[in-house]
């Protein structure tokens, strides 16, 4: 009771100052002392593990053929058959440069071939009437009714006809050359379609002037022509995963003109050079082959792509995501914060294998089921802390 009297005749005012200050230390100790973390926690599962190889810049939809067309002469454009669009047929005229002394001259080697082949056929009967007369006077000379002299002429007149005959059939083969000449320079002023496909550009019109490209100097070509049959994709990935890469490995296809849509496709070629371009990663060319093309819509030549290209998969095997995974440098093995029953972190060495940007294979150091800690609410947890799940999880 003394004490208590003695209590009670302290001032307020010292008092509650007092009671200011527990209450400060009291909030000081609750604000410092050690709070759970929040993270974000995968499984560890089984499952199948790809590594991959993807492509460095963007790739292109290319046809698997596609010819930028001139004539093979400059001219006018006399006839224009085809327009931007057009289907055409493998030999279809696409266009004609202006050609009637080209066609007056093939017409000029026609009849001159004409003329040396019955000139040749003269020769060769006039050859042939002069055997005949060396043969008889050879019967006559046997009968002694004919002279040597007359014999030699006939037979010397025969051998005469028999070349005659040989260089007469020269000349005719010569003449028909020329006219394998002219119809190769009239050919020159038409341009025709190599393989069946689609008109995908045409640059010129009626009466305009084409030239052909001259070398150094690219110019338009008078008519691109595509085969929509048949397309490729052309991907560059980065020299240092080339050495992976095999012909007929798998491989996914992405479209940005198809958005959330995956084709499935077969690595066809690898170039076999090292594409090296100035301030530009060296790189090595793939072209894939989609196993089953779009068709609604179809695809187009230039149309951007992105390829992945599985280079090996372990089947069944543990894995983990990848982002988990702590990297280690030289000696230093990769490590994950693993989250124990406790709801303690705890830092643990693993081995991986094969790996890619979701998924990494785990050799040793995890078993299934256990739970790895992805992300957290705060930089720089200490292994042995407490921390909490969140409710939504990966894996």
């Amino acid at each position: 009771m003394p004490i208590l009297a003695d209590a009670m005749r302290i001032p307020a005012g010292p008092l509650l100052i007092l009671l200011l200050v527990a209450g400060a230390a009291a909030a000081w100790w609750y604000s410092a002392r050690p709070h759970p973390v929040k993270v974000r926690v995968a499984t560890v599962e089984r499952g199948a593990v790809e590594e991959i190889v993807a492509n460095t810049r963007a790739g292109t939809v290319k046809a698997c053929r596609r010819a930028r067309l001139a004539p093979g002469t400059g001219g006018q454009i006399a006839q224009l058959e085809v327009h931007e669009g057009d289907r055409v047929e493998a030999g279809q005229l696409l266009l004609a440069l202006w050609n009637r002394d080209l066609i007056a001259r093939l017409e000029l080697a026609e009849r001159e071939a004409e003329a040396s082949a019955a000139r040749a056929r003269a020769a060769c009967l006039n050859a042939d009437q002069a055997a005949r007369e060396a043969a008889r006077q050879e019967k006559l000379r046997e009968r002694r009714m004919a002279s040597e002299e007359a014999v030699d002429r006939a037979q010397t007149a025969a051998a005469t006809g028999r070349a005659e005959c040989e260089a007469a059939h020269a000349t005719a083969r010569v003449a028909a050359a020329r006219v394998g000449v002219a119809e190769a320079e009239l050919a020159r002023t038409r341009l025709t379609a190599p393989f069946a496909g689609v008109i995908a550009e045409v640059s010129g019109e009626l009466n305009e002037y084409v030239t052909p490209s001259p070398p150094g100097i690219p110019t338009p070509p008078a008519v691109d022509l595509i085969d929509d049959s048949c397309f490729y994709i052309s991907a560059p990935i980065d020299e240092v995963d080339a050495a992976r890469v095999r012909l007929g490995h798998a491989a996914r296809v992405t479209l940005d003109a198809y958005r959330d849509r995956e084709f499935l496709g077969v690595v066809r070629r690898i170039a076999p050079y090292v594409l090296d371009q100035e301030k530009q990663a060296r790189t090595v060319e793939v072209e894939v082959v989609i196993a089953h093309p779009p068709d609604d819509p179809p695809l187009l030549a230039g149309y951007s792509a992105d390829v992945e290209i599985v280079t090996a998969v372990a089947e069944d095997t543990l894995s983990i995501p990848t982002a988990a995974i702590t990297p280690g440098l030289g000696d230093v093995p990769d490590a994950v914060l693993v989250l124990e029953a406790d709801g303690r972190l705890v830092s643990r060495d693993i081995e991986t294998g094969l790996a890619n940007w979701e998924r990494t294979e785990v050799t040793a150091g995890l078993a299934a089921g256990e739970q790895v800690v992805l992300s957290t609410d705060r930089e720089g947890v200490e292994p042995g802390g407490l921390a909490v799940p969140e409710e939504a999880r990966d894996g």
